[in-house]
């Protein structure tokens, strides 16, 4: 379990198994079982969570009362509300596991607390968010910028083998669709169209 998050943080900087043991310890153990909800709306965002196994999904309802899918977390991924976290406001994301989870998680106070004793990971989490960054601004590019058939093949391509543990409707919400168009993506894409 512990060597996933080990990977994960070796591809930003580089730590001894002393360090490493010292950056694990606040992180807490969790499992979620398959439709368990992580975070809801409204509540306040107190956690980083680390994915070790299963697959979450973070989403919100827009005004019209529909699911909009900003992403899926898999094995390796992470998952928070960062503006509830950061500004102590309420959440407007839902996190829920799709399937059995396990997951890291670590509080704010404690992040805050490697910072003051490791500054190492003061960095680590800077990268982190340049990384994320990058996947935001790449994913706002993809929703506005492209068509739907082209954002499906992207999903396929940064999610292999997700689709077969989704719905259809989890599909589309991702993608901004309706779960009509994305079987007509689809049966376009199977005709080789």
């Amino acid at each position: 379990m512990l060597d996933l998050l080990y990977q994960n943080i070796s591809r930003y900087i580089d730590l001894s198994e002393e360090e490493f043991s010292r950056f694990a310890s606040p992180f807490e153990y969790k499992v979620f079982k398959k439709k368990e909800m992580i975070l809801k709306e409204g509540d306040y965002c107190s956690f980083e969570g680390f994915v070790v196994s299963g697959c979450c999904k973070v989403y919100y309802l827009n005004e019209n009362g529909f699911e909009q899918t900003l992403y899926f977390a898999i094995e390796g991924w992470w998952i928070t509300d960062i503006n509830s976290l950061i500004n102590h406001v309420p959440s407007i994301l839902n996190i829920e596991a799709l399937e059995d989870s396990e997951v890291l998680m670590i509080s704010k106070k404690e992040k805050e607390h490697l910072y003051e004793t490791m500054p190492q990971v003061e960095k680590l989490f800077r990268m982190m968010n340049q990384q994320s960054s990058v996947g935001l601004q790449r994913r706002i590019l993809s929703l506005t910028g492209k068509t739907a058939d082209k954002r499906y093949v992207e999903f396929l391509k940064k999610y292999p083998g997700l689709e077969q543990k989704l719905t259809q409707q989890q599909i589309a919400s991702y993608l901004g669709i309706t779960h009509e168009f994305l079987s007509k993506i689809r049966k376009k894409i199977s005709l080789g169209k």
